[in-house]
């Protein structure tokens, strides 16, 4: 369970001719995937949201506090990703460092992260997308319209068709898939510095007033719904204050959700050791940045304790007179949210493949396509899926399993670079991570807080899923392992 597969193994793995994938990506590429990915509702929507209730104008601190530990997990992945350059990211990473079993369970754990987030993001784009044609005066049947109905069937058709286009996009090409995410990330980030900009018209200085807010503390029952540190600690998070802003910080790290995505691709990286730390640090970067201009100017535009927290930044526009913005908000969403759910796609067949291939998944879906080698079988079978799964299901109340999802991820990966610095020094590193052990250590300790401050319930679901993973390994996965075969 503990035996590892060596670096040079994993690396031959990718030059075989039917497991193999094609080589198309650079840096340029993988930081519009980082961007395409991170960039969704979040800087829409969960700006104002934790201004008005958690943070106050202290939300851009919020923001650079998550920046923070994002970025300390993105050095430790950007060593990894430059020193094993295979599909699978931290699931890969892991099996070269702590083992087939925790390999295992992380990969077991992206699947999650990948499946959900990519279903829950189609929900949400085929939530504004019918916003935008209700304001056009078309308006879809209730029964395709998703679950929200008040009584009977409902299937949401467009979540359903967005997630099978995507689908058929990977498979023709990773180059087809950066093409379309350039056009889409850029007239999104566009939007963006376009509200930007705009709202830098509208701020008035006495809406920072107060900057950090009085301390306020949080209401909460103590049960299922409560963040675990409060049941294990009797720490009772607080709203608004010093403290406040690193609550809000557990809350609006779900907005940086997907840099990690950008680790997936790198088999198919034409200078990975180069290009992968440019495309995980450049993405990071660019979108901190722009989180922290948005969450100045939604609080500089209304006074916090006046933001909506449905649609804060929009209806900020239109409280100053200027609803053409607002509508211009509700597109750029759209618009964003496609890159969001194709990249997340993307993630999941490349780790499911990477699994597949390593035999702890049925190889039957480790061969690529002749033409466009690209994991076709994964792509079109979860494709398919995850594209009922929207169409069938309201799934918001799951979302945080993304979030926790991706915490354990850092975790791993950070260990997992302390482990194989220890074990294969000799490895060559085009990217080193500085201040080894100090940086991975902080980064496991910050990933664990926000961990913590996620509620009970979160914890007992990931649980579940968790325990169905180990099962599933020790039925199937640890005998047909390729590394137990030749072990043999």
């Amino acid at each position: 369970m503990l035996r590892t597969k060596s670096v040079e193994q994993s690396i031959r793995d990718t030059e075989e001719p039917e497991h193999g994938l094609k080589k198309s990506l650079s840096a340029l590429d993988l930081t519009v995937f980082g961007v395409g990915v991170i960039i969704g509702t979040g800087i829409f929507v969960l700006t104002g949201q934790v201004a008005k209730e958690t943070a106050g104008p202290a939300t851009a601190i919020a923001f650079v506090v998550a920046g923070v530990v994002c970025g300390l997990a993105a050095l430790c992945y950007a060593e990894f990703a430059s020193t094993v350059p295979v599909a699978g990211s931290a699931y890969t990473f892991s099996y070269a460092s702590l083992g087939e079993l925790v390999a295992w369970i992380i990969g077991w754990d992206l699947v999650l992260e990948f499946a959900l987030g990519t279903a829950v993001v189609a929900v949400g784009w085929s939530g504004y997308i019918r916003s935008l044609l209700d304001n056009a005066g078309w308006k879809l049947p209730d029964v395709l319209s998703g679950t929200d109905v008040a009584e009977g069937f409902g299937f949401d058709i467009l979540a359903f068709a967005l997630v099978l286009v995507l689908t058929v996009i990977l498979v023709i090409g990773m180059k087809l898939s950066a093409r379309v995410t350039s056009v889409v990330v850029a007239i999104k980030v566009g939007v963006v510095l376009m509200v930007i900009i705009a709202g830098l018209f509208f701020i008035k200085a006495e809406n920072f007033k107060p900057f950090i807010p009085p301390a306020e503390k949080q209401e909460s029952g103590g049960g299922w719904d409560a963040p675990l540190v409060q049941l294990m600690f009797g720490y009772e998070p607080t709203n608004f204050g010093v403290m406040g802003i690193f609550t809000a910080a557990s809350i609006v790290f779900f907005a940086f959700i997907g840099f990690d995505v950008v680790a997936t691709a790198a088999e198919e990286t034409k200078l990975p050791q180069r290009d992968m730390p440019r495309g995980i640090l450049g993405s990071l970067v660019i979108c901190t940045v722009l989180y922290v201009a948005v969450s100045i100017v939604v609080t500089g535009m209304q006074h916090y304790s006046e933001l909506s927290v449905s649609a804060p930044l929009a209806d900020a526009f239109k409280a100053t007179g200027h609803p053409f913005y607002a509508g211009l908000i509700s597109f750029g969403a759209a618009v964003g949210l496609t890159t969001v759910c194709m990249i997340l796609l993307l993630g999941q067949t490349r780790v499911f493949f990477a699994m597949s291939r390593d035999g702890l998944l049925p190889r039957f879906f480790s061969k690529t396509h002749p033409r466009f080698h690209t994991p076709y079988r994964p792509t079109i079978l979860l494709g398919v899926l995850i594209a009922i799964i929207a169409g069938f299901t309201s799934i918001e109340e799951l979302a945080t399993l993304v979030n926790i999802g991706t915490l354990f991820a850092f975790v791993v990966v950070a260990l997992g670079v302390l482990v194989l610095r220890r074990t294969r020094p000799d490895l060559p590193r085009a990217f080193r991570t500085p201040l080894v052990p100090l940086l991975p250590v902080v980064s496991v300790a910050a990933s664990v807080w926000l961990m913590l401050n996620l509620p009970v319930e979160t914890w007992l679901r990931f649980g579940v899923w968790m325990v169905l993973g180990v099962v599933i390994y020790f039925v199937y996965g640890r005998s047909h392992s390729r590394m137990a075969r030749e072990n043999r």
